[in-house]
């Protein structure tokens, strides 16, 4: 096997986040299941543009997230995601290039615009999502090239993809390529409501093979499963997937593999500000340990640094060099 030209390749949504700080009334007036992400038209993107509060505006995207993550601790990373030949489209390629990121995606020239994802961060730090889709949704097979497949150490497929008919399709065609060039295939499920809309779909996607690794919360873990036992879930995860990684916020994480069961602690934190990208985050730190050769606890300090780090500001990708955040806790 050669060598990968890239540590992780992502694919996933290609969105502009718009964060806004927002009370709970907000919510409420506007309908919105906090903690949550809803699937919205324009009309609706609209709307909440107009109702909502100052805001800042920056790519995002949940797997773009990770592997900006990915980027900033020092590894070879690459997206694959859809945007539209407009303003949108031209800020989130310019960004996630100044990362370092290998983007070459090509635009769409018609059709609906560059995605965008409404955040609004209440006062406890929790993160409400409306997304619109957009041009994002219109990722096709053909846009995935084997060839750059197979030059990545891990594929990262995020799971909010998993709507549009032809996402799904080309995750299959990313899966095939990375296992026939013998790399590893990493899903996250992205979202509870995500999870209830596909749970069959994911269980299949595990219980084939078409992903070694599952990125997922406990919230996600009790939906796939349909259970309020947490160890439950861990043990039917064991049985269904090769690597498996579930976050429980200040609890940390635990690392599930066939004959193993690892628990690793959440880093420590000044102040909670804003979870957005929490979890992209802490995949992030968890696939750059496993794509550079670290075992499964140093891979979870990793995770909990990043996302520890990201969780501390406003916005879902890293204030400071996660690099040399590392170094300075000797984890590199």
């Amino acid at each position: 096997m050669t060598a990968p030209r890239y540590d992780v390749l992502g694919i996933g949504n290609a969105i502009v986040d718009v964060i806004a700080r927002a009370e709970d009334d907000f919510l409420i007036k506007q309908n919105m299941q906090k903690g949550g992400m809803a699937l919205i038209d324009e009309t609706r993107a609209s709307a909440i543009y107009e109702a909502m509060g100052p805001a800042t505006e920056s790519s995002g995207g949940s797997a773009a997230n990770t592997i900006a993550g990915v980027a900033s601790l020092g590894g070879r990373a690459a997206f694959v995601g859809k945007v539209h030949d407009d303003v949108l489209g031209t800020v989130f390629a310019h960004d996630i290039r100044a990362l370092g990121v290998g983007f070459d995606t090509p635009r769409a020239s018609d059709g609906p615009s560059t995605a965008r994802c409404y955040i609004m961060v209440t006062p406890d730090g929790e993160r409400t999502m409306n997304t619109y889709l957009g041009a994002a949704q219109n990722l096709s097979p053909a846009d995935i090239d084997p060839k750059l497949i197979g030059d990545a150490a891990i594929t990262y497929l995020e799971g909010y993809l998993w709507d549009p008919p032809q996402a799904k399709e080309a995750f299959v065609k990313a899966s095939k390529a990375a296992h026939d060039a013998g790399r590893t295939v990493a899903l996250t499920l992205s979202d509870a409501f995500c999870v209830g809309r596909y749970r069959d779909e994911f269980l299949r996607l595990m219980r084939d093979n078409t992903v070694d690794l599952v990125f997922a919360n406990e919230a996600e873990l009790k939906s796939l499963y349909e259970t309020a036992d947490f160890d439950s879930g861990i043990a039917a995860l064991k049985d269904d997937v090769k690597l498996a990684v579930v976050t429980r916020s200040e609890k940390g994480c635990v690392v599930v593999s066939k004959d193993n069961t690892l628990a690793v602690p959440a880093a420590p934190i000044d102040k909670l500000v804003d979870t957005t990208g929490a979890g992209d985050l802490f995949a992030a730190g968890f696939l750059f340990g496993l794509a550079t050769g670290r075992d499964h606890a140093a891979c979870g300090k990793l995770a909990a640094l990043a996302a520890a780090e990201v969780i501390q500001h406003i916005g879902a990708r890293p204030a400071v060099s996660l690099k040399a955040l590392a170094q300075e806790n000797g984890l590199l």
